[in-house]
């Protein structure tokens, strides 16, 4: 048996930078803790007491598989996030209904599969100019592209190859990301912890960080009341957000395997390892 174990992949698309400081991190508390790929057959997460998301990076590419295993290793152990927050935070539709709840989103049109969608029929009725389109199963920045004004037949085509097969995502592109980049507040067992600013990336770039200490009073808010309005219990959440003309708007919530970039605060990474302790504290023996 083993006390914690730390969910991943068999094959990671990029390299995990916080998978070694939190297994030390866990370790120094005394937690028994391994790193299992979910993806791996012969991986028992019935021998952890506990079993943490981290690094399911490839999760969109198999979502039928990811969701059976989610509901199989929810039996055999405690999962966090919760498998109910896990299920609904795969597709982005939670988005709308982030919406609905008041938390101010950016503006999202959710195309589902097979539909004969007109973007230009689209960009007219919401005012649209610059375009983002993405799955809306995705991690990774899968197939997201960005479309300037005048490449609407190429949008359109982006729309129908990704329609062909799954449900799609069409958002405006918020010129303001180019200047002070998206921003992912870090949210752990009930405080905000820290942030990051993010550069733009699209389909087969990589990813840009640097540490954004000035977090706005805005931002604290939005960061707030995104998780509150979930209405389950999480552990740790990644809020990313982009100011807007209205101000700062919720670009997606990432609650199944998010980087929360321990590097960049110690903090954060003593908030996680002390919140695993006391989550195996409060199971039974």
């Amino acid at each position: 048996m083993i006390d914690v174990a730390l969910a991943s992949c068999t094959t990671l698309p990029e390299p995990d930078p916080d998978e070694a400081p939190l297994l030390d991190a866990l370790r120094e508390r005394g937690v028994r803790a391994e790193v299992l790929a979910w993806d791996d057959p012969s991986a028992r997460f019935s021998r952890a007491r506990l079993t943490v998301l981290r690094a399911t990076w490839n999760y969109h590419c198999a979502p039928a598989a990811f969701t059976r295993w989610v509901r199989q290793v929810a039996t055999e152990t405690a999962l966090v996030n919760a498998p109910e927050v896990v299920l609904w935070n795969m597709h982005k539709r939670y988005l709308l209904e982030l919406s609905e709840r008041g938390v101010p989103v950016l503006p999202t049109e959710l195309v589902p599969m097979g539909s004969a969608t007109s973007l230009s029929e689209l960009c007219a009725a919401r005012g649209l100019a610059e375009l983002v389109i993405k799955p809306a199963v995705s991690a990774g920045s899968r197939q997201t592209r960005r479309f300037r004004a005048g490449e609407l037949a190429a949008a359109q085509a982006h729309l129908e190859s990704i329609t062909a097969a799954e449900d799609a995502l069409v958002q405006p592109y918020v010129a303001e990301v180019e200047r002070r980049g998206e921003r992912s507040l870090v949210w752990i067992d009930g405080e905000i912890t820290h942030a990051l600013r993010k550069a733009p990336r699209f389909d087969g770039q990589g990813e840009g960080i640097t540490a954004a200490p000035d977090i706005s009073a805005a931002e604290r808010d939005l960061a707030q009341r995104a998780v509150e309005a979930v209405g389950k219990p999480l552990f740790y959440a990644r809020v990313d957000m982009v100011t807007a003309s209205s101000g700062p708007v919720l670009m997606e919530l990432e609650l199944i395997e998010p980087s929360l970039y321990f590097e960049a605060s110690p903090r954060a990474l003593a908030r996680f390892a002390d919140g695993v302790l006391a989550r195996l504290s409060a199971l039974p023996a």
